[in-house]
């Protein structure tokens, strides 16, 4: 894992929930925990990690993922065992 990982994660973790996070940079880190990306129709993302799966919608127009999707990142992260 990277630098920009490591910061990812750690502001992923962040109270309150950060609102400037890029979906690239989740998703980047994702694959570097092991887990696949499956696009869907739409901007629909299923996001599959250690035996847990999530499926949520990709930001549009927008690169940043609204905070509800990244809480729902959170709950996947820690259920993996995932943290920083």
């Amino acid at each position: 894992m990277n630098r920009k990982q490591r910061r990812t994660l750690t502001a992923i973790f962040q109270k309150p929930t950060p609102s400037n996070l890029q979906w690239r940079d989740v998703a980047s880190l994702i694959k570097t925990l092991g887990g696949e990306i499956q696009y869907g129709d739409g901007s629909r993302v299923r996001i599959d990690l250690k035996g847990e799966s999530l499926n949520i919608h990709s930001p549009h127009p927008q690169k940043e993922l609204k905070r509800y999707a990244l809480r729902l990142v959170k709950e996947l992260l820690t259920r993996t065992g995932d943290t920083p």
